[in-house]
């Protein structure tokens, strides 16, 4: 779980947002531009991150009603082992994924995830989980987001290989998983993931 204070500032920044575009008297502006102002400062000190980042956060700021972002996932489970690609960013490991592109659908962004970090072309067969970034044990991240995951199935002739944003792609046991990049990926999704690969008729979670 993320610290509270955490939740409040992105909250309050959202507010911020959110009532700069409705706004049409000048004081409520110049209210919520305050409000803007201290959740900034809030969420640079918590994050450890200069307070010009944090002003980024939120693409459409005062645009439009403030929502989360979207973070999508893929999981391609063979022969009991699972995909994980190795991050350039970082060196750690993770479900192939990343934030989803406007204008695709969700397994419109995750097949071309999957292709884009690993050199696959896959098939989206179920969406197996919906979860607050908030509510895991990620690694503090002062954006807010949902994470969706998806089941995938390799389709015939494609070979795994890393590309712009990966070193390498493999397939790993359940019980040999290499380090992870807890920001994106955490074991319970990974065991979620053997989870449903392994039962059909399982129900998808959320929170």
């Amino acid at each position: 779980m993320e610290p509270q204070w955490l939740a409040y500032g992105k909250r309050l920044q959202a507010i911020a947002s959110t009532g700069l575009h409705f706004a049409r008297d000048q004081f409520d502006r110049e209210r919520y531009e305050e409000i803007a102002s201290i959740a900034n400062g809030m969420l640079a000190t918590l994050g450890n991150v200069p307070i010009e980042r944090i002003e980024g956060l939120i693409s459409d700021f005062a645009r439009g009603y403030a929502t989360p972002k979207v973070d999508v996932r893929g999981a391609i489970v063979e022969e009991n082992k699972i995909l994980l690609v190795r991050e350039k960013s970082d060196g750690l490991w993770a479900l192939p994924g990343g934030f989803a592109d406007v204008g695709l659908s969700a397994a419109q962004n995750i097949e071309k995830e999957l292709y884009e970090e690993a050199g696959l072309k896959v098939s989206v067969r179920r969406l197996y989980g919906v979860r607050h970034k908030a509510n895991g044990s990620y690694s503090l991240d002062v954006r807010d987001f949902y994470k969706m995951f998806f089941l995938c199935d390799r389709l015939s002739g494609g070979e795994v290989r890393p590309r712009l944003e990966t070193s390498e792609a493999i397939f790993f046991p359940k019980d040999q998983l290499p380090p992870l990049s807890r920001g994106r990926t955490i074991e319970s999704d990974v065991e979620a993931a053997f989870a449903f690969a392994a039962d059909a008729n399982r129900p998808a979670f959320f929170d």
